[in-house]
């Protein structure tokens, strides 16, 4: 009669290279090809280009509304990448501890 193999002591499923490429993508190097991530990631950096429009714009001086509001755009650009790539990289350090490698 066999004993039930314990929970430690079950073989590790092996990973799909799919979630070969998703671990080594997010942990080294690579383009990340998630949808969600990039919908996520666009959907975020849009809203960070209109606010900073809109803040540049309403700060600007008479006369320069609309120059203050691209570089307040442009601004919103590289915030709301580095904003929304830090909460990816989190987000995606955390499943992977997790084991969900998606």
């Amino acid at each position: 009669m066999e004993l039930p193999m314990s929970e430690s002591k079950k073989p590790k499923e092996s990973m799909t290279d799919r979630e070969t490429y998703n671990t080594v993508s997010d942990t080294v190097t690579g383009v990340n090809i998630r949808w969600r991530d990039n919908l996520f990631q666009g959907v975020g950096i849009l809203v960070f280009v209109l606010i900073g429009a809109l803040v540049g714009f309403f700060l600007a001086s008479p006369g320069y509304g609309l120059g203050v509001a691209a570089i307040g755009g442009f601004l919103g650009l590289v915030a709301g990448f580095f904003v929304t790539g830090i909460i990816l990289m989190i987000y995606r350090a955390v499943q992977h501890a997790r084991g969900k490698h998606d």
